[in-house]
């Protein structure tokens, strides 16, 4: 038997919460999505999701949420991580961090598996997530083989190691944080799906999800700058993973990005 998963990429702001709250029922029952997964470490005005957000995704019937190196910006969101073992924040920072890195999702199709990483090259310097992994794979396993990692890193050589240690023992690794779409989605040798970003759910007028005077700004005279989420050209990013849901291997990943971009280019 196969179960569907749909993974929905870096949600920034409200244009990015508005875009899901528009399409994502459209694009579960295109799917059939049997989980729905998003990634909102950005959703609560570009940093951090507060229990405001996660409200409204878990009412649109996203079943997880994934989060990153933004998931602490919201004062607000602490004590919410605490609570609801759904919204994760990744598993390898240090022991005593508050919040859960994984969570095992109960489906009519059985069990599924999700777990949180972050990476360490040119990102804060926290445990290791090979290592991390190593652990936590075989604990999950005794209750499903159908795992799904949200690897929120900034280099893809990073990315690119963790799947081939990967490979054939979790059923898919997708990458978020650049917040650029990659289009190298592929199943390595022993069935694991893979993407090296999945791309951002937000405006596309923008330096990666945030108005461009201020992201300028910063590069120019390497000061702070407040972070405003930008406005135009939404777009909503992911992928759709169809899974075995007995040996947890991948028989087929899709990139979406949507309304599709190419489209729009004037010729």
């Amino acid at each position: 038997m196969d179960i569907n998963i749909l993974f929905i990429g870096d949600i920034v702001g409200q244009p990015g919460l508005n875009i899901v709250n528009m399409w994502l029922p459209s694009l579960q029952k295109k799917y059939r999505a049997d989980v729905t997964i998003v990634n909102g470490e950005n959703v609560s005005d570009g940093k951090g999701c507060t229990e405001k957000e996660a409200k409204i995704l878990f009412e649109l019937g996203v079943n997880v949420i994934t989060g990153g190196n933004h998931t602490w910006d919201k004062h607000q969101s602490q004590e919410f991580l605490k609570k609801d073992p759904r919204v994760l924040r990744p598993l390898n920072y240090p022991k005593g961090t508050f919040g859960n890195g994984y969570f095992i999702l109960e489906t009519p199709k059985g069990k599924v598996g999700v777990i949180n990483l972050q990476g360490r090259a040119f990102m804060a310097a926290i445990d290791c997530p090979f290592r991390t992994s190593d652990w936590i794979i075989p604990k999950i396993k005794q209750e499903t083989n159908v795992i799904i990692i949200d690897f929120h890193a900034e280099a893809t050589a990073e990315k690119v190691a963790l799947v081939n240690y990967l490979d054939g023992k979790v059923s898919a690794i997708i990458g978020t944080h650049t917040h650029v779409q990659t289009a190298d989605e592929r199943i390595f040798p022993k069935g694991t799906g893979y993407i090296t970003d999945c791309g951002m759910t937000g405006p596309y007028d923008s330096v990666i999800g945030m108005k461009t005077d201020a992201a300028i700004n910063r590069f120019l005279y390497q000061t702070p700058q407040k972070y405003q989420p930008a406005v135009d050209n939404v777009h909503l990013c992911g992928v759709f993973l169809r899974i075995d849901s007995n040996n947890g291997r991948t028989k087929e990943i899709e990139r979406i990005f949507f309304p599709d971009f190419e489209k729009k280019v004037e010729r």
